[in-house]
């Protein structure tokens, strides 16, 4: 007769191999952590904000290019408890985040929305003058915004509440992720599944890796070390030209959209989109 242990080892294996992958001493690996409950609606990106030691993940809930109303903004802990399910509501589909200050930034279809986070109220909208379909966004150190447009194949920035188109780049088939750093812009297009980095001075495109499918989010873990979510339910690790995978949940049909990392915790944040979950990994090995 099959005791409890015996039944359940295969089963307890099989759910280890499908969220860590490349577990060995000395490569990098993803250790699950914790979930949130499946409470969330369409969970598209999540961001740490340090100053207040919480997490914000943007909801769409519903149709991604729709002017529904029905988006909005959740308050968690680190330890992926929930504190405030629709802390900000009143958004249509909003999706990257970036945060200056005690300013949250969010795009919203063809618009950037303005959260003051101390009081958690709309205080702006800046209709951006073109856009189709605008992503992810991120800041640089300057307080400046930068927001991909997928649909257009554009960069837009927002600087002392001006929007102006930054690039327009037709090597671009459709730019997603972005992520502001010193020497560059990266980012992933999401259809070509070329990763660049983007001079801010020439505006000069140049792929630092390839072959990295519906990329949707980038995060660096070290110094030219990066993750790369694919939105198939993948995330990859780019060091170089080089790119392995860390995750893979496409079989369970679980997404992996705009991640985030957070370095004092070696903390991997997915969101998992249909999933409508917030998923932590652990990193381990780098």
């Amino acid at each position: 007769m099959l005791n409890l242990r015996q039944l359940f080892l295969p089963f307890v294996l099989f759910v280890a191999a499908s969220f860590t992958l490349n577990f060995k001493s000395g490569e990098p690996g993803l250790q699950k952590k914790w979930e949130t409950e499946a409470t969330l609606k369409t969970p598209e990106s999540v961001i740490y904000d340090e100053k207040r030691n919480v997490l914000y993940v943007a909801n769409i809930n519903g149709d991604g290019s729709a002017h529904d109303n029905n988006g909005f903004i959740t308050k968690l802990a680190t330890d992926g408890k929930i504190t405030e399910l629709e802390w900000v509501k009143g958004l249509d589909a909003p999706k990257g985040m970036g945060i200056v200050g005690n300013k949250l930034y969010v795009t919203d279809i063809d618009k950037v929305v303005v959260i003051d986070i101390l009081s958690g109220k709309i205080e702006n909208s800046y209709k951006i003058e073109g856009a189709v379909f605008l992503n992810d966004i991120t800041t640089d150190a300057s307080g400046n915004v930068y927001i991909s447009d997928s649909s257009n194949k554009k960069i837009y920035l927002l600087k002392d509440g001006i929007a102006s188109l930054w690039l327009e780049n037709n090597s671009f088939e459709k730019p997603n992720g972005l992520l502001a750093l010193k020497d560059g812009l990266r980012v992933i297009d999401m259809k070509g599944g070329k990763f660049y980095n983007v001079s801010y001075d020439k505006k000069n495109s140049e792929v630092i890796a390839e072959n990295i499918p519906s990329g949707d989010g980038i995060v660096e873990i070290g110094k030219g070390v990066y993750l790369i979510s694919n939105w198939n339910g993948e995330v990859n690790y780019i060091k170089g030209n080089t790119v392995s995978k860390l995750l893979d949940t496409k079989e369970q049909k679980i997404n992996s959209a705009d991640i985030w990392y957070i370095p004092q915790q070696k903390l991997v944040l997915v969101p998992t989109f249909f999933g409508n979950k917030l998923v932590a990994y652990t990193l381990v090995g780098n």
